[in-house]
């Protein structure tokens, strides 16, 4: 009953339509989505508990499923530092080094976004990444969520690249994309079309709610879990209203943050209740997780 008076602010009108259709109660002048228990529960009878993540070499291939504890390295992050650069922004140089870097290492298994290059403007950011990706590693890939065209045209140069046809891609998640939510309550353009166009190309997004206590979730470990995992579930129900069978990860990354000066604080008590919270709603659904600290399944 909780879940089916909860309103989620969808800035997307395409996405907006797929849940006013399914029978959600939608209000345009507002953005505002009301999504039912019944819509919920649909929607996580057909999301797959197991996922093949594909990759040019057969043996980097992996299946992201309970059971299974996958790695990828560290993401996300602004800045690289080492002993003889010094700290510097995220550059082209440096994103290719740390592909080399996760490919030399079998204990990792998968690709992440690094630190972003920041030196190629951001229109032909994802073409460079991509390039990158293909021609150093033989793993399975990461696709920034930033609209229909540079998913699109990053997942065509996966299909050129490896020689797959439109069936071949589709065939298991050669790639996958992490989907943020903007708490508290609302899901904005890009992360929406990210949903619907990996959703209709049948490749893996991780919903990740990115819940901070004390900022924009409550400051309880249990209110933050609440606000996260309402987040999540209105999100994967997205991807299963535009494609029944998509795959899509559960996401926890709700952590505290510093009252000092506002900042993400990891590492701490609170954010590892949060974590392992976050475990456990994963595994109470049915789906693989991703925690904050890599990739692992429940």
């Amino acid at each position: 009953r909780a879940l089916s008076e909860l309103g989620m602010k969808i800035l997307l009108p395409e996405a907006r339509k797929l849940f006013g259709d399914a029978g959600a109660l939608v209000d345009d002048s507002s953005q505002m989505v009301r999504i039912g228990p019944e819509l919920v529960a649909a929607a996580l009878a057909t999301a797959p508990s197991s996922i093949r993540l594909r990759a040019p070499n057969p043996d980097r291939e992996q299946w992201f499923e309970p059971g299974a504890m996958l790695f990828s390295a560290g993401a996300g992050c602004p800045n690289t530092i080492d002993a003889v650069r010094g700290r510097q922004a995220g550059c082209l140089q440096t994103f290719e080094e740390t592909l080399k870097l996760v490919q030399s290492f079998d204990a990792i298994h998968i690709l992440g976004p690094s630190a972003e290059p920041q030196d190629v403007p951001p229109h032909l950011r994802h073409y460079a990444m991509m390039q990158a990706q293909l021609s150093i590693s033989d793993k399975p890939t990461f696709i920034y969520a930033r609209g229909k065209k540079q998913i699109s045209q990053s997942l065509e140069m996966i299909a050129l690249g490896h020689g797959l046809s439109d069936d071949e891609l589709r065939n298991g998640s050669w790639s996958y994309s992490i989907i943020n939510t903007n708490s508290p309550r609302q899901i904005d353009v890009p992360m929406a079309e990210g949903i619907i166009e990996m959703a209709r190309a049948g490749q893996m997004t991780i919903i990740t709610p990115f819940c901070l206590a004390g900022a924009m979730a409550p400051i309880t470990v249990a209110g933050a879990l609440v606000l996260q995992h309402a987040e999540a579930l209105a999100a994967i129900t997205l991807s299963q209203l535009t494609a029944p069978g998509a795959p899509v990860t559960y996401g926890g990354f709700a952590s505290n943050v510093d009252m000092k000066s506002g900042s993400p604080a990891f590492g701490t008590p609170s954010h590892m209740k949060l974590t392992i919270g976050s475990g456990q709603l994963a595994r109470h659904i049915g789906l693989p997780w991703r925690s904050a600290a890599g990739s692992a399944s429940n």
